[in-house]
């Protein structure tokens, strides 16, 4: 219990750490106490409860009291999220366990050179992974930001001859960590573009004669960036500067 202000305090961090940086920065947060039916001492679930709620206060989060909702085994905080529809999904959970460790005869040498119970703490950061994953594609409409995008950039060559080109500049922008891919199709590039917007990917790059004979790209946006003649090097960075700055999400 002496490391526990730490342990929780550091959950919460990188809980909401990783809440803001997938965009989200609206939350409900219940502080759930002590059920009815329980296990574990009353100094325990006394001192775990303040532990949790002395993190919230430190963090500024504001909360609420969920009277009698902790689990038999201990109390705990639930972090819901606001998408943007303005739902309300569930997200990280923080819960003290008194149970599992008396169970396992679990037991340390503490500072006092006496033999003590340890107490567990449940995390989970995102919750569900099924779940959440469900969470962000609504939440974004299946437009998800640069860096979260499965396909970030798609190449799109105008006609046959301008597929070797577009392959070289695949490898190219891959080589830098980017997830890229080409459109080999035969259709014409209205309709690949169509369908590239409809797959929300975020950046379109167009490969004709004038890009192959003058060695650049025209580039298209679901932002509306809409530029011929870009210095494939110069998008390069920009496109990795965009993926570095995902952070700049957090409120």
């Amino acid at each position: 219990m002496d490391q526990a202000e730490k342990e929780i305090n550091d959950a919460l961090r990188f809980a909401f750490e990783a809440q803001r940086t997938f965009g989200f920065t609206e939350f409900r947060i219940a502080l759930s106490t002590r059920p009815d039916h329980s296990v574990g001492t009353d100094d325990n679930w006394e001192r775990a409860t303040d532990t949790l709620k002395k993190a919230l206060i430190d963090q500024g989060l504001d909360y609420f009291i969920d009277e009698g909702e902790g689990v038999f085994y201990g109390p705990k905080i639930d972090v819901k999220l606001q998408d943007a529809l303005g739902r309300f999904w569930q997200g990280p959970t923080i819960q003290f366990d008194f149970n599992l460790p008396a169970r396992f005869e679990m037991s340390y040498v503490g500072a006092d050179n006496q033999e003590h119970t340890p107490v567990m703490i449940h995390r989970t950061v995102l919750g569900s992974v099924e779940r959440y994953m469900g969470i962000l594609i609504e939440h974004y409409g299946g437009a998800f930001p640069l860096w979260l995008a499965p396909v970030q950039v798609e190449i799109l060559p105008i006609a046959d001859r301008h597929v070797d080109y577009a392959q070289g500049l695949k490898s190219k922008i891959e080589s830098r960590g980017i997830r890229v891919r080409v459109n080999q199709e035969r259709e014409t590039t209205g309709n690949k573009i169509r369908k590239a917007w409809r797959m929300k990917i975020p950046y379109m790059v167009i490969v004709g004669d004038h890009e192959v004979e003058d060695g650049n790209v025209s580039v298209r946006s679901l932002a509306g960036r809409d530029e011929r003649g870009v210095d494939t090097e110069r998008f390069i960075d920009e496109l990795i500067g965009e993926i570095d700055s995902r952070r700049s999400l957090e409120v």
